[in-house]
């Protein structure tokens, strides 16, 4: 069950982290979105392994490559075989599984956003209370797509990551009240990636022409 509902919701996900809500008003988020906003812009690329977990506690690994602009790799533990990959032109998911794949222009998709390191999150991030000073977390909603619900990024800090803060992971909301947490670990920031690294193996017949 988990299997099933992974694409879906990195997709969501996706759609969420460069979705554009109501801005805040800026005295309530000029220091702390300011320095978020300034670590996502001085991340060119990153490596991490993440574990989704659904409001059910079960969890499924994987691994994340991000190469900015244009590039990033999902990818699931063995038993769960899908990928989802941008490859500079493209967003692909493949279920290994069914042997299908589904494949999208990468400005006809949100994933633009994700990728481009213009990209500007105090423009779309809501600034949310947190008790903890050393935690930033930041709503990110699309009003005119409420089936995507919303999710909340949470960054800490730390003195090795860009601009003094990471990104810890995130929490979705779907709009039927279904949670699923992602959580990044091992990050490396800034690291060398391949492009090799973006390519995938088509798991659909080869169709021959003639009779």
């Amino acid at each position: 069950m988990m299997k099933k509902y992974t694409p879906r919701f990195l997709l969501t996900t996706i759609a969420l982290m460069i979705a554009a809500p109501a801005p805040v008003p800026a005295l309530q988020i000029t220091s702390k979105i300011d320095k978020v906003a300034a670590h996502m812009q001085k991340v060119t690329s990153m490596s991490a392994s993440f574990t989704q977990t659904d409001r059910q506690g079960r969890s499924v690994s994987g691994r994340l490559l991000l190469k900015r602009p244009g590039h990033v790799r999902f990818e699931y533990q063995k038993d769960t075989p899908l990928l989802i990959v941008a490859d500079g032109k493209a967003l692909t998911l493949v279920d290994y599984e069914v042997k299908q794949v589904q494949r999208w222009p990468i400005k006809n998709s949100p994933l633009t956003a994700l990728l481009d390191p213009g990209q500007d999150l105090r423009k779309y991030g809501k600034l949310l209370p947190t008790e903890n000073d050393d935690v930033i977390n930041v709503a990110v909603a699309d009003p005119k797509r409420p089936e995507f619900g919303t999710m909340t990024l949470t960054f800490t800090k730390s003195a090795t990551a860009p601009s003094g803060y990471a990104l810890y992971g995130w929490t979705a909301l779907d709009s039927k009240n279904n949670r699923t947490s992602v959580r990044l670990a091992n990050v490396k920031y800034n690291v060398a990636v391949a492009d090799s690294a973006f390519r995938w193996r088509d798991p659909r017949p080869v169709r021959r022409k003639g009779g």
